[in-house]
């Protein structure tokens, strides 16, 4: 049943294009969210594989999802504006998602931060549930660097590794130059890995070139957020990467998508 759930989520060439939208759920409104309806049929029609989204948005707009594979954030605790932080739930179950219809389940890993111990028991129930129901689990492995430095390649491996080997069918995680070091800890991962957009970049250049730096090291695709709904144009940001995930697109090339 895994297997049939996660071919909604990668196409023929084993690689997925997820445009993630969940963040109003931690963070309330924000600018590029106010129609889910209207980002999802631009989505639709720009060639993404899958959204990765909150229960609140499957429940209203599912149907417009079309043949995009449904991703649903079952993991939280508190808003932003919480004075209380560090403790993260499972908030919804995986017998939730299957009424939905929803093809996987996502929830945090937080090496290194607060949440650590709470997010890590998160992924362990969700990994043992995933299996009775047969969906696919993605770890969202999140890492804070040694010292308070930034984190590397090898953090990042790090806490790849433990998403896996608590049972995660895919993993969720940022690319981390140099190229090098993020293809060898690529290497140690026997899951598909994902690379996630982060903060909103500065152009769209950079966006497209740090994720053809990631495919080129080994990563099956994107599950990016802010730099797509948050552009003037998300439905050519969404082409553009479709055009590097599955085209074989350069930048130069992918760039063009948002010029049509």
């Amino acid at each position: 049943m895994k297997e049939l759930r996660l071919r909604r989520l990668f196409a023929a060439d084993h690689r997925s294009v997820i445009i993630a939208f969940d963040h109003a759920g931690f963070m309330g409104p924000m600018q590029g969210l106010e129609d889910p309806g209207k980002l999802i049929d631009a989505l639709a029609a720009s060639g993404a594989d899958a959204v990765l989204t909150t229960m609140g948005v499957a429940r209203r707009f599912g149907d417009r999802l079309g043949k995009m594979g449904l991703i649903l954030r079952v993991d939280g605790g508190s808003s932003m504006r919480s004075p209380v932080q560090g403790t993260l739930n499972n908030q919804f179950s995986i017998e939730d998602a299957c009424r939905l219809g929803a093809d996987a389940v996502i929830c945090m890993g937080m090496i290194g931060f607060p949440e650590e111990p709470s997010s890590l028991h998160n992924l362990a129930v969700l990994s043992s549930q995933s299996e009775v129901w047969g969906i696919p689990l993605i770890a969202e492995m999140l890492v804070q660097g040694k010292d308070g430095q930034p984190a590397t390649a090898k953090d990042v491996g790090f806490a790849m590794r433990i998403g896996v080997e608590l049972g995660a069918d895919m993993i969720k995680a940022s690319y981390v130059k140099p190229q090098e070091e993020f293809r060898a800890v690529l290497q140690s991962c026997y899951r598909p890995v994902v690379v996630l957009g982060g903060e909103k970049t500065k152009t769209e250049e950079e966006l497209l070139a740090s994720v053809s730096e990631a495919l080129s090291a080994g990563a099956s695709g994107v599950a990016i957020g802010r730099n797509v709904w948050q552009h003037p144009d998300p439905a050519g940001v969404c082409r553009a990467l479709v055009a590097l995930v599955h085209g074989n697109a350069t930048v130069a090339q992918a760039l063009k998508e948002l010029k049509r």
